[in-house]
């Protein structure tokens, strides 16, 4: 899905990809961003195929950290923060993710205890500790 996502941010980079409110972002803009987290999400372990948790109410965030999980090489576990805790935490138990990108939202679905055991990266926080990383896509070689 990831590689269809870049073929359109070659064809059109300045076109509007994501619109949230009063928020919109481009397709190149939306590829820097969700590669930025990529590179960061590489950088703390993610290999090709490995599960990383992905809790955000519907945002332009939730659409940059499904295309950095992808472009990172891993698979996306999405839980819906509207969902009952108790079924987030036992989707959390089984699935058993070692990161999870997250906003408040999440983190209230889902509690203190229920991400102990898992690195949680915030993307609703102001200052991204990401945001020094590359901007290009990730190698394709390592998610392969």
């Amino acid at each position: 899905m990831h590689e269809l996502f870049e073929a359109q941010v070659r064809e059109a980079p300045d076109r509007v990809a994501v619109v949230h409110e009063d928020e919109e972002l481009s397709y190149g803009e939306l590829n820097a961003r969700a590669n930025r987290l990529a590179h960061h999400l590489i950088g703390l372990g993610v290999k090709p195929d490995q599960p990383v948790a992905i809790c955000l109410e519907r945002s332009p965030a939730m659409v940059v950290g499904l295309l950095a999980i992808l472009a990172a090489g891993g698979a996306y576990l999405p839980l819906d923060p509207a969902y009952p805790a108790g079924r987030l935490r036992q989707v959390l138990d089984d699935a058993a993710p070692r990161l999870m990108l997250c906003d408040a939202a999440g983190r209230k679905a889902l509690g203190a205890e229920a991400i102990a055991n898992v690195t949680a990266i915030d993307l609703s926080a102001g200052e991204l500790s990401w945001a020094h990383q590359s901007a290009d896509d990730p190698d394709r070689a390592r998610s392969a």
